[in-house]
């Protein structure tokens, strides 16, 4: 057999996804001496003025070994506990989507159905999770190891600059032999026979050779899809957003909050994104329902503080590649798709699609069997994501434009439609292998924006009423009492992660 070793990959874009890629293959795939190279331009502008992201953030950076305190104070980072939705449900309801579990299973059952047959007097479902608790209060503290202990229970993400992050993780692959070029591709150059990337060629006309490519070129996939031709399936049905405008503002307003907040608008819906030194705004939008001036004024009518950049307008496709791997060039980020930001998912879906392109790097040459896996493994975990954004537009009782009523009558994926009936009728949720967002985020969202089961268990009626009311009472006041006992968040990030001029405790 030939040796068709990978011995040199190009990552043909910098940004997060480029330096988030380069960083792990750098890290992980040491030993095997292999030469990596990122190809990228000052002269192309990335994406976003504050970044927002979910709990397994924590687990990459724990795997390349960063410590936190210097990414936090390095990116201007602040805690996130989850995401406060407002307007979603109806103009003037506002839930949280919190990180961690909802109370604890009582006899094998499982907690949001004894939930639901005491719900008239044990409360809201959200005073059984101390991260939504502490979230409500602007608190936060570290967890504890301890699993006998409630605070064993928080989870967190992060809020932090985009462009910060991607600079601290180019010193982190540079420190580990990666080679950065600067400069604009040109074309790409493809084996006549196999089709294969061989190079990228700059528009100066320098030649980056490489046995692997990863496409980090963002909505332009300008391997995977202009040059390999890769097609692009289009969600606009069940996910009409296509633009967005974004703008810095100043700190103001409600101050460093430990959640991201998602504010419902006529056409879209707006986010507010706080780090240490500035709040990420933006507001992602349907053309066909609003138009770029009237999306910019309504952004601007709603800031914290006043703007600290120019507006950046953004266009999009929501969807995703049919296939995120061709031959021996890998797609990664906006490149493999988009779905809009709206729970956090951009940064995971970098961060998944490393993970198994580590899991499934090429041995002796590229192998179909495995980039067959990867594609169907991307495309089922994806898909996934969408269904769960879908479900926030789709289950929604607003009617007061045309926007919102589309999105309440749309027809939904069948995998979407089976859940939510489900859930209606007895409360009934069952996992997938490839779900990233599991029951008590479904929880979360389908209670929060009005869908209550008309019925429990019926093996919730077995457990004693009294018994199950002391238990209920019991756990709500220690989370309470132990989210009072937190610190206050911007007192907890100044002591902790501070960065210089950052935020005052």
């Amino acid at each position: 057999m030939s040796d068709q070793r990978v011995r040199s990959v190009v990552v043909v874009g910098g940004g997060t996804a480029g330096w988030m890629t380069a960083a792990a293959l750098a890290k992980t795939l040491s030993a095997q001496r292999l030469k990596i190279t990122l190809v990228e331009s000052e002269a192309i502008g990335t994406v976003g003025v504050g970044e927002a992201t979910i709990p397994p953030i924590l687990t990459f950076n724990a795997m390349l070994g960063i410590d936190e305190r210097a990414f936090m104070r390095a990116t201007k980072a602040s805690f996130k506990l989850g995401i406060e939705f407002v307007d979603w449900g109806a103009v003037g309801e506002t839930y949280h989507h919190p990180f961690g579990t909802f109370g604890l299973d009582l006899e094998g059952l499982k907690f949001h159905q004894v939930w639901r047959k005491f719900s008239e007097l044990a409360g809201p479902i959200g005073d059984y999770n101390l991260t939504e608790a502490a979230a409500r209060r602007w608190r936060f503290s570290l967890p504890d190891p301890d699993p006998s202990k409630v605070m064993s229970s928080l989870r967190y993400a992060y809020h932090f600059d985009a462009g910060l992050y991607a600079r601290f993780l180019r010193g982190f692959s540079e420190q580990r032999g990666v080679v950065r070029i600067e400069g604009r591709i040109g074309q790409v150059d493809q084996n006549g026979e196999t089709g294969f990337v061989e190079a990228v060629v700059l528009e100066d006309g320098r030649r980056i050779e490489g046995d692997f490519f990863v496409d980090c070129t963002g909505f332009r996939g300008l391997v995977i899809g202009q040059a390999l031709k890769v097609p692009y399936q289009d969600w606009g049905r069940w996910l009409p957003n296509n633009r967005a405008v974004a703008i810095g503002c100043e700190l103001g307003g409600d101050g460093l909050t430990p959640f991201t907040r998602a504010t419902a608008r006529e056409g879209g819906w707006q986010w507010r994104i706080p780090l240490q030194h500035r709040i990420g705004n933006g507001y992602v939008y349907s053309s066909h329902h609003v138009d770029d001036d009237r999306a910019l004024d309504t952004l601007l009518a709603n800031l914290d503080g006043a703007p600290t950049d120019e507006p950046n307008f953004l266009r999009f496709t929501p969807g995703r590649r049919e296939r995120a791997w061709e031959k021996n060039v890998c797609s990664i980020g906006l490149s493999a798709g988009f779905i809009e930001p709206l729970e956090s998912t951009s940064i995971h879906m970098i961060q998944a699609g490393i993970t198994k392109l580590l899991a499934l790097f090429p041995g002796n040459g590229v192998d179909p069997l495995e980039v067959d896996e990867y594609n169907r493994l991307t495309a089922e975990q994806v898909d996934r994501i969408r269904d769960f954004v879908i479900l926030h537009f789709h289950a929604t009782r607003r009617d007061d434009t045309d926007y919102w009523r589309y999105l309440s009558s749309m027809i939904v994926p069948d995998s979407l439609a089976r859940r939510m009936e489900l859930f209606a009728h007895r409360g009934r949720w069952f996992p997938s292998e490839y779900d990233l967002f599991h029951e008590p985020n479904w929880l979360a969202v389908l209670l929060g924006q009005g869908i209550v089961p008309e019925e429990w268990d019926p093996l919730v009626d077995s457990l004693p009423d009294n018994q199950v009311r002391q238990r209920l009472s019991q756990l709500s006041d220690l989370i309470a009492r132990t989210a009072e006992a937190m610190p206050g968040h911007a007192e907890f990030v100044a002591r902790y992660c501070g960065a210089q001029q950052g935020v005052a405790a």
